[in-house]
């Protein structure tokens, strides 16, 4: 990244400093987790090249995505293990530590690989957010786990200074006969502690360790005593640590033991590098990867702190953010702010008093740019745009050059003087207090003459001043813009709002006035005042007095249109709560009516039945005519269907309170509440609304009135067609043809026939529906195994006509 920063694809300059830039990069810093990922970040500038930003864009929004769905990635196993791989390409041996930086890096690898496994690895087709068309999915490509070598690392390695006992058969052997050893070391001198011919030389009854040797602590007078090896005094030499001439044997034994371990903890160290060794190019990949993916996660985590969204860039270096707050200002504090440059201007100025926020507004701009260009979300809202800039230029504060002893206006001139001699149409240039400093006339005009060479060169310009000269050149030039830092006089505290369109004010006057400041003084300031000017700030002043009356009103209208919706939404909601009271009425009612129809069926069957052995001939005739009827109600009701009465409209004296009709509008039916009115509208009782109709969309209906129970129930209808009697078919055929028809119309038909054929005592009948595709004949199946008349039915023999006769017999 340094190498590249040389380049011309990277922006480098003191703009950087200046917009605080290495600011917003020490936050980034703190959100990675390893320490490559942390130098990625420290080395990050913003780039020229709109394809190389784009992308990285793309990875922090897949990366913010993930995060917001799974978490924070951590990458703080991530260990540098580059110096490591390049001494096992030269066949070097690893230290235990350098194996488990090692380790720790392949387990990080499987766990970087396990929380991409489901959406990414595995290309989870339920979640098209994270496929392989992920932009992150190129570095998960580049992780290789290897499970075998990271387990038998860590099998063998307990710490960095401490081999495990099983890391081989030898070394255990070692180990044990270290121990047995040491145990008769031990078992000596506690011998030789506890012989009361050598308690009385002993400074303490201990055993102790000298330069690797088990020794006790004899008093110095005394050393003479106990013959054997001196290894060691105490610093006021009163106690020597002698090594007795019976464990001189054993403790040889246990160095000699020792130099044995170290030499196979080595022969360990070195097979366990021998089989790292063929995947160096692996692992080196996965840690780049690994890195990589740390330096976009901290973007992402960066964006979701500060609230960032993803900025669009426009080919025309068209700037437009919406809500845009600086990032390294107090987020409960700031004030969002919209600026945008590019479009219908490139160059804007602007005024208002100090402490206004005018600084900020040009920081904010030019550091969000950088921002951008560096791949980061910035804190706006959706939509903001950007544009592409090879070359940020910016003149802030109040800086002098003390060695050249400089004023402060020839400090700023000298840097305006390099971005005039610098700029070109690609670049971003932000001026704070323009040729401020000097006489403001000279100044002012000054200021013009930069602005409009700059403004030839299609830069794109932002710049702040108090000089009232400028407010008018952008009031008078295609192409320039005003906007004024809101100020409340009241308060005497800016706003922070920046109101583009609209030059500020600098309010000395009021503020002095509300300060205290005598009226005499001020109408004389006042006198002093060039006429011209002092008129532009009497325009200003109204046109800040209209722009707050619009607002005001703006303000109203949008509490009104809020206050209309809100209304708008409880009646849709009331509305659809009604619509659905509604349904569930008329699907009750007509649940109920088919019922009922239901009940009159089966009491007319079960009537015929009874009747249909002694009933007379006119009986059942009669009888014949009333289940007719009632098989064409019951039809008609379950196809939400009702008998007219008539076939045309009515007149309104037609219709009486109680008369059951039917609303054509609504294809459903109800009960009359009240008479029509003059108008023809009368009141209609639909379920448990009562809605205001016109006759013109009724049709009164007719419906059965069922009464009494048992035998001596009756069945009437209201228009009074008379007594049902009953009435014997006097002739039935055996044979009914069904061809031609559909399932609906052939039930219909068989349904009477097969009534006919019961009455008329046929033993069986035959059914023609032909073969066709199967659905007439498996629609005349599933009825007769539900009819109450049917014993059993089969498909006719050949001579009977085969599988396109069905014959049917009675019970």
């Amino acid at each position: 990244n340094t190498e590249k920063a040389n380049t011309m694809n990277y922006i480098n300059n003191a703009s950087l400093k200046t917009l605080e830039y290495p600011k917003v990069i020490n936050l980034l810093i703190g959100q990675a987790t390893s320490e490559g990922g942390k130098n990625l970040c420290k080395e990050l500038l913003p780039s020229k090249n709109i394809d190389e930003i784009k992308h990285n864009l793309n990875l922090t929004e897949d990366a913010l995505s993930l995060l917001f769905k799974k978490g924070r990635l951590s990458l703080s196993g991530t260990k540098d293990v580059k110096r490591s791989l390049l001494l096992l390409e030269k066949d070097g041996s690893l230290s235990a530590p350098e194996l488990l930086n090692i380790s720790s890096l392949l387990l990080q690898i499987e766990n970087t690989i396990n929380y991409f496994k489901k959406d990414v690895i595995e290309n989870d087709r339920d979640d098209e957010s994270f496929n392989e068309e992920n932009s992150l999915f190129e570095y998960i490509k580049c992780l290789y786990p290897l499970p075998d070598v990271r387990r038998e690392i860590e099998r063998c390695i307990i710490s960095e200074d401490e081999i495990a006992d099983d890391a081989s058969a030898a070394l255990k052997h070692i180990r044990r006969q270290i121990k047995l050893t040491s145990d008769k070391v031990h078992s000596s001198l506690a011998s030789i502690i506890s012989a009361g011919t050598t308690k009385d030389y002993l400074q303490d009854n201990i055993i102790t360790m000298r330069n690797g040797r088990y020794c006790i602590p004899v008093k110095a007078e005394a050393k003479n005593k106990i013959p054997g090896m001196i290894h060691d005094q105490s610093a006021k030499g009163s106690t020597i640590f002698i090594e007795p001439m019976e464990t001189v044997r054993l403790n040889n034994e246990i160095s000699d033991l020792h130099g044995k371990e170290k030499e196979e903890i080595a022969r360990i160290l070195k097979e366990l590098s021998l089989r790292i060794a063929p995947f160096v190019r692996d692992i080196s990949a996965s840690y780049d990867a690994l890195v990589l993916l740390d330096f976009i996660f901290a973007k992402a985590s960066l964006a979701k702190n500060l609230k960032c969204s993803k900025p669009e860039f426009s080919d025309n270096r068209y700037i437009n953010l919406k809500r845009a707050r600086h990032p390294l200002l107090d987020p409960k504090k700031v004030v969002p702010i919209d600026v945008y440059i590019g479009d219908e201007f490139n160059l804007l100025i602007i005024t208002g008093p100090n402490t206004g926020g005018k600084t900020v507004t040009l920081k904010t701009v030019g550091l969000l740019s950088l921002m951008g260009q560096a791949g980061l979300f910035i804190p706006c809202d959706e939509g903001s745009k950007l544009g592409l800039f090879k070359e940020f230029f910016a003149d802030i504060g109040d800086e002098q050059s003390i060695e050249q002893n400089l004023s402060t206006f020839s400090a700023h001139m000298t840097n305006i003087v390099s971005i005039i001699n610098q700029a070109t149409s690609d670049s971003l240039i932000l001026f704070d207090e323009l040729c401020s400093g000097t006489d403001p006339v000279e100044g002012a005009a000054l200021g013009i003459s930069i602005l409009t060479k700059l403004k030839d060169l299609d830069a794109r310009v932002i710049s702040t001043t108090h000089y009232s000269e400028l407010k008018l050149f952008a009031l008078q030039t295609p192409g320039v813009s005003n906007a004024g830092c809101e100020f409340d006089i009241n308060t005497l505290s800016p706003t922070y709002k920046l109101l583009i369109g609209i030059p500020g004010k600098s309010n000395a006057f009021a503020i002095s006035k509300k300060l205290g400041l005598s009226d005499e003084i001020i109408e004389d300031a006042k006198l002093k005042i060039d006429e011209s000017n002092l008129s532009f700030e009497d325009i200003l002043n109204n046109l800040e007095n209209s722009r707050l009356e619009i607002d005001k009103a703006k303000e109203e209208s949008n509490i009104a249109r809020l206050e209309s919706k809100k209304l708008k939404e409880e009646y849709e909601n009331k509305l659809k709560r009604l619509e659905e009271r509604k349904e569930k009425e008329i699907q009750k009612a007509k649940e109920e009516a088919e019922k009922l129809i239901e009940q009159a069926k089966e009491f007319a069957d079960k009537t015929i039945k009874e009747l249909r052995k002694n009933a007379d001939a006119g009986d059942v005739k009669a009888l014949d005519r009333t289940r007719n009827k009632i098989n064409d109600k019951k039809k008609k009701h379950k196809t939400g269907e009702v008998k007219k009465t008539v076939s045309g409209g009515h007149a309104p004296k037609d219709f009486h309170v109680g008369d059951k009709v039917k609303v054509l509008s609504m294809n459903t039916t109800g009960i009359v509440s009240s008479l029509p009115n003059a108008k023809g509208d009368m009141d209609v009782q639909i379920g448990i609304f009562k809605s205001k109709i016109n006759y013109n969309d009724l049709i009164i209906v007719d419906e059965p009135d069922i009464t009494g129970s048992g035998k001596g129930e009756k069945i009437s209808f209201k228009t009074g067609s008379g007594k049902i009697k009953m009435n014997k078919a006097l002739s039935v055929s055996s044979e009914i043809k069904l061809l031609g028809m559909t399932v609906d119309e052939a039930l219909s038909v068989l349904d009477k026939y097969l009534d006919d054929a019961y009455l008329a005592h046929l033993g069986s009948v035959s059914i023609v529906h032909g073969k066709g595709t199967g659905a007439l004949r498996s629609g005349i199946h599933s009825y007769l195994k539900k009819s109450s008349y049917i014993k059993e039915f089969h498909l006719g023999l050949p001579e009977e006509g085969g599988a396109g006769v069905t014959i049917a017999t009675f019970k």
